[in-house]
C-alpha cells in the first residue's frame, strides 16, 4: 500500500485552514476508497501569531490522519518545507500552499502522473488571479532564468502545488529563500521532471506574504544557484580566495584613483568593486547553504 504525505506550511492561515484542510481530506479520502493509498496531512505552523495552532490542535483531536509540527518561531517557507519533508512517511510527497490558491483536487492527477516514472511533477499555474506588471511578469522573467542556470526547463518553479518520490526532497535542507528554485535545487535532471498544468485560485482569506522584494531576492541567490548544484564546497572556498582578491585590489586602486586622478584607472576600479560584490555575494551563499547542510534549517518545538 503506497502512502502519500501532504506537507502544507501555514504562517498565520487561521481562516484557511479549516478549509484547505476538509478539501484536501476529502481528496485524500476518496484516494484510500479508490487506489487503496494510506495517507497522512502535515501541517507545519510557521511560528504563528494568531490562532492558527489552536485551529490545527481542534482539528488533530478529530484525526488521526492529521500530524502538525510547530515550529520554534517563525524561520520561513524554506525552513517550514524542510521540516515537513523530514517528518513525512510517505512513499510519495506533495507539497501544497495553506492559503486555499492550490486546489487539492489536482493532488489525484499529480501522483498518477508520478507513477509514470518522474521523480517530480509540478504544477503549472493558469489563470492567475494577480496584478501582470508585478507578479506575472516577474514571475516569468525568474523562471526563465533559472531555467536557463540550471538546466531544468520549468515554467513556474513558484507553484508550490508539487508531487515527489520521498528520496528527493529528503536529499537536502533548504536554506532560506531557497524553495523558490524547488525542483531543481534538489539535483534533478530536467527528463526526471513533469509539468501539469492547474488553475490558481484567488487567496481565500488574509494577505498575501509576496512583495517586489522576493524578485530582488531571487535574482542574489540565483547567482549562486550554478555553483550549489554541483561543487559547493568546493566552490565556497574559490569565491572566499576571489572575494579577498578582488577586495584587495580595489584598495588598492581607489587609493592610487585618491592619489593620482585618472578615468580609466576609476573604470577598472569600478568593475573590481562589481567583481567584489558579486564574489562576497556568491561566497555567502555558498557558505549558508554548506552551513545549513550541516546544522539544519529548522526546529520543531512541539510534533501532535
Amino acid at each position: 500500500m503506497k502512502k502519500i504525505s501532504v506537507v502544507i506550511p501555514v504562517h498565520n492561515e487561521e481562516k484557511n485552514i479549516p478549509i484547505v484542510y476538509k478539501e484536501t481530506k476529502e481528496v485524500l479520502e476518496s484516494m484510500r476508497k479508490e487506489k487503496n493509498y494510506s495517507y497522512e496531512i502535515i501541517f507545519v505552523n510557521d511560528g504563528s501569531t494568531d490562532n492558527s495552532l489552536e485551529i490545527l490542535k481542534e482539528l488533530k483531536k478529530k484525526d488521526p490522519y492529521l500530524r502538525v509540527l510547530n515550529m520554534d518561531r517563525q524561520r520561513g517557507q524554506a525552513s517550514a518545507l524542510t521540516a515537513g519533508f523530514f517528518y513525512a512517511k510517505g512513499d510519495i510527497i506533495v507539497s501544497m500552499d495553506g492559503d486555499g490558491q492550490n486546489d487539492p483536487i489536482y493532488i489525484k492527477d499529480l501522483v498518477e502522473t508520478l507513477k509514470r516514472g518522474y521523480k517530480v511533477v509540478t504544477g503549472y499555474r493558469q489563470k492567475r488571479k494577480v496584478p501582470f506588471l508585478t507578479r506575472v511578469l516577474p514571475s516569468k522573467i525568474a523562471n526563465w532564468l533559472i531555467s536557463l542556470v540550471t538546466g531544468v526547463k520549468v515554467h513556474d518553479n513558484g507553484c508550490s502545488l508539487k508531487a515527489y518520490v520521498s528520496e528527493v526532497p529528503k536529499r537536502l535542507q533548504i536554506p532560506h529563500g531557497f524553495h523558490r528554485f524547488l525542483p531543481a535545487f534538489f539535483g534533478v535532471k530536467n527528463e526526471e521532471v513533469c509539468e501539469m498544468k492547474v488553475i490558481d485560485r484567488p487567496r481565500l482569506y488574509g494577505k498575501s506574504h509576496y512583495n517586489l522584494k522576493r524578485v530582488f531576492e531571487v535574482l542574489r541567490d540565483l547567482i549562486s544557484i550554478f555553483f550549489i548544484l554541483r561543487n559547493p564546497q568546493k566552490y565556497e572556498k574559490i569565491f572566499l580566495f576571489l572575494f579577498i582578491f578582488f577586495l584587495i585590489s580595489n584598495s588598492i586602486l581607489l587609493l592610487y584613483t585618491l592619489i593620482t586622478p585618472s578615468y580609466w584607472v576609476f573604470i577598472v576600479d569600478f568593475l573590481f568593486f562589481l567583481f567584489t560584490g558579486s564574489c562576497f555575494i556568491i561566497w555567502k551563499n555558498l557558505k549558508r547553504f554548506n552551513k545549513a547542510q550541516v546544522e539544519g534549517v529548522f526546529k520543531v518545538e512541539e510534533i501532535l
